[in-house]
């Protein structure tokens, strides 16, 4: 069945999924990888914030409470927190702060999470932490201005629903603990962001109750934050998850339960940001390497938009030590790029979107048409993804009839970008080496080109105002196609038939 696409845009494709992305915890920013790999997404991507975990965790060093002359004093130590922000406004990128994990000086336990022991336990005096969270976001104000950090989202904590993350899952104490931030964050300035709760997926009534709650004590809250991931408990072999995943269809399903959640309540308006999302929440499942996870996504990034105000893909990069350091160079870690910055699949998925326009011709379930204000148009096609483990689809066919919309042009350029389970996919390369644990130079070189997406390129001639394309896509296959109109500059002299010198 061949795809008619109308001239007239349907409406506008909104950029929601690049609105922020995921990191490691905030330290590791400091590291050389992780700025040059920060750099490469920047340049090919351009997201707008960066969010993740362990602000006040000991590891930044911010809470430094001393004894001196026989009087406890705090100060605050800002050092590293200047050098990330730096690092990220730097390379265009704006922090979406999240506040934690706690400081284990100024905590009520050492219940810790991940390898490098984030503390999960509320304050030992909420005054302390009240003071921390206001030098903070004064210190932010006064370096870098209170217009620039009002379009910095401050969330407070991650994930309370779980008891990884939030000591015995309090919902009271962590009521408590949103009370005291929102309200010292507008003590300082009415429009600072401020929200939550940033709950993990299957909240049960978390979302409903802490909406009950903030309305209950007129408490502020400018913006809902959720997390969504399909894959179903781990299966765990040595340094590796395997998971078991919903469809992806899954996912849009999270994204629209906060509104239908939140509908005839005062917060039914309020912006809804998914601040974490992936297909799987383990950071050693292999499924975050491959193509499958590209192709997998793509509805999900093409239509996020229409359901929350952002999400955000969870993480950019492999620089992310929650389960320890990586045992080898792709350990099915949640980043976008490897360490070293060798591209996965699903970071083509993400450079794609970048390149489309902002008007929707036409979308599908397995494709979206765009065009931009200079006329060109884009067409990102997928093929379909099985979560069952039966035998995938090898062949994906898609036709299109595509306006051009240039009048009196003769022929379109056609640019073409392909990933799938052979090209742009280091991740199959790399277990054709027999999965080096640590690359050599050459290897590494060997991926890096790998990678990259196939390219292919030709003309298409122009009939009624309209070019036809036909898709063939493989397996798990992700395709960006660019068509252009050609206006042809070739001189009279020139007849490519005679490049061997003859005469035609």
């Amino acid at each position: 069945m061949r795809i008619t696409v109308p001239e007239q845009p349907s409406g506008r494709f909104t950029d929601a999924w690049r609105t922020c992305v995921g990191t490691g915890r905030f330290d590791l920013a400091l590291r050389r990888d992780y700025q040059d790999s920060l750099a490469l997404v920047q340049r090919e991507i351009g997201f707008r914030h960066i969010r993740g975990h362990g602000l006040f965790s000991d590891g930044v060093g911010v809470y430094r409470p001393y004894e001196y002359q026989g009087s406890r004093g705090v100060r605050y130590a800002f050092t590293y927190v200047d050098q990330v922000i730096d690092a990220y406004l730097d390379l265009g990128i704006a922090p979406f702060v999240e506040l934690g994990f706690m400081p284990s000086a100024l905590a009520s336990g050492e219940e810790t999470v991940f390898w490098w022991r984030g503390n999960i336990t509320p304050p030992s005096s909420w005054d302390e932490w009240a003071d921390l969270v206001r030098a903070t976001v004064r210190h932010l104000i006064d370096r870098y201005g209170l217009q620039q950090v009002r379009g910095w989202p401050i969330e407070v904590w991650n994930e309370p629903n779980l008891t990884q993350f939030w000591l015995g899952a309090d919902r009271d104490a962590y009521h408590k603990l949103y009370e005291v931030t929102a309200t010292t964050i507008k003590e300082i300035d009415a429009e600072l962001q401020v929200g939550g709760p940033a709950l993990a997926p299957d909240w049960g009534d978390w979302l409903v109750r802490f909406a009950d709650f903030v309305t209950d004590r007129s408490l502020p809250v400018d913006f809902v934050s959720v997390h969504a991931y399909t894959s179903r408990p781990p299966q765990r072999v040595p340094f590796t998850v395997y998971q078991e995943l919903k469809p992806a269809t899954d996912l849009l399903r999270q994204f629209g339960i906060p509104r239908q959640e939140l509908a005839g309540t005062p917060l039914a308006d309020v912006p809804v940001h998914v601040t974490e999302f992936n297909s799987s929440y383990c950071p050693e499942n292999p499924i975050h390497d491959t193509a499958f996870n590209a192709a997998y996504l793509a509805p999900v990034l093409t239509a996020g938009g229409d359901l929350v105000d952002s999400f955000s893909y969870w993480t950019f990069s492999d620089v992310f030590e929650e389960a320890g350091v990586p045992t080898a160079l792709f350990h099915g870690g949640f980043g976008l790029l490897t360490h070293r910055q060798i591209k996965k699949p699903t970071y083509h998925l993400y450079a794609f979107l970048a390149r489309m326009g902002d008007q929707i011709l036409a979308r599908g379930t397995d494709h979206l048409v765009t065009r931009d204000d200079t006329g060109r148009v884009t067409v990102l096609a997928w093929a379909p993804t099985d979560v069952s483990g039966s035998a995938p689809v090898d062949r994906h066919d898609l036709s299109f009839s595509i306006p051009v919309g240039t009048p009196g042009v003769t022929s379109a350029f056609l640019l073409r970008w392909v990933v799938n389970e052979e090209e742009g996919n280091a991740f199959a390369a790399w277990r054709e080496m027999g999965r080096p644990a640590s690359p050599t130079a050459r290897q590494l070189d060997a991926l890096r080109a790998a990678a990259e997406p196939g390219r292919r390129h030709r003309s298409l001639p122009v009939v009624g105002g309209r070019v036809e394309v036909d898709l063939t896509l493989s397996r798990h296959e992700v395709t960006l196609v660019e068509i252009t109109p050609v206006v042809d500059e070739t001189p009279p002299w020139l007849d490519d038939r005679r490049l061997l010198g003859h005469t035609p």
